[in-house]
């Protein structure tokens, strides 16, 4: 039986499925990338691929003037997700999933980066994310949105109310990071250098943080993108 396509949109190299990708791979699934200004990330048929995945990066959901191709992004995600296709939007990708659903993506509060866990809703709890319990995710956004409707709101932090959502069992929006936990993190402190100045946030607090937290994280994620993979209704 041949391998299920599972298409990835990626913004910037290094936000990339990090440890999401094995479990994506056992799962069955050949996975492939689209990268934005390289690839022609647009050029599939948005119902073709079995799985799609729109990874974070660093602009906003809203700022189709001045990234034209984001027009492409809400385009294959309003067929999908009319369609019930199973997608996995993370951080940026979230956001571009509300939006094409019809919710609105502003600027949040302030900035929300570092580690720190999740406040589960009655709904979350009795979702895939209850295995991620009282482990603290990785944040890295500024935006943040309001819940589409027909969505259950999953998680919230103090900063952002909405965190996590789903749609049935095949649309889940996670705002937060919980792939990010395997030695590709160095990239970001590095990718991101410029955005943590401005924000006088330290790179060796953010090390230390994912030292401290990733064994128990990189447990309880895969547990939480198995389960959701299985549950897939096709």
């Amino acid at each position: 039986m041949p391998a299920r396509t599972a298409i990835a949109v990626r913004h910037v190299s290094f936000e990339d499925l990090g440890s999401f990708a094995p479990r994506i791979e056992s799962a069955g699934y050949r996975i492939e990338y689209r990268d934005v200004g390289v690839d022609e990330q647009h050029s599939f048929d948005p119902l073709a691929a079995d799985l799609l995945i729109v990874l974070g990066g660093p602009i906003g959901a809203y700022e189709e003037e001045q990234y034209p191709f984001l027009q492409g992004e809400l385009r294959v995600l309003q067929d999908r997700l009319a369609a019930g296709a199973p997608t996995l939007g993370i951080c940026l990708g979230a956001q571009l999933m509300a939006r094409a659903l019809g919710a609105r993506v502003y600027p949040g509060p302030r900035k929300e980066i570092g580690w720190s866990p999740l406040e589960l809703t009655a709904e979350g709890r009795h979702s895939v994310l209850r295995h991620l319990g009282d482990a603290a995710v990785l944040h890295w956004h500024g935006d943040t949105f309001d819940l589409p409707q027909g969505c259950a709101r999953l998680a919230s932090t103090a900063i952002c109310r909405n965190q996590a959502f789903m749609k049935g069992p095949n649309i889940l929006g996670l705002q937060f990071h919980a792939e990010a936990v395997d030695a590709g993190f160095e990239r970001w402190l590095v990718g991101h250098a410029c955005e943590l100045a401005q924000a006088a946030i330290r790179p060796r607090d953010l090390r230390a943080q994912a030292d401290a937290h990733v064994a128990r994280l990189k447990t309880r994620s895969q547990r939480m993108i198995d389960e959701w993979l299985a549950g897939l209704k096709r």
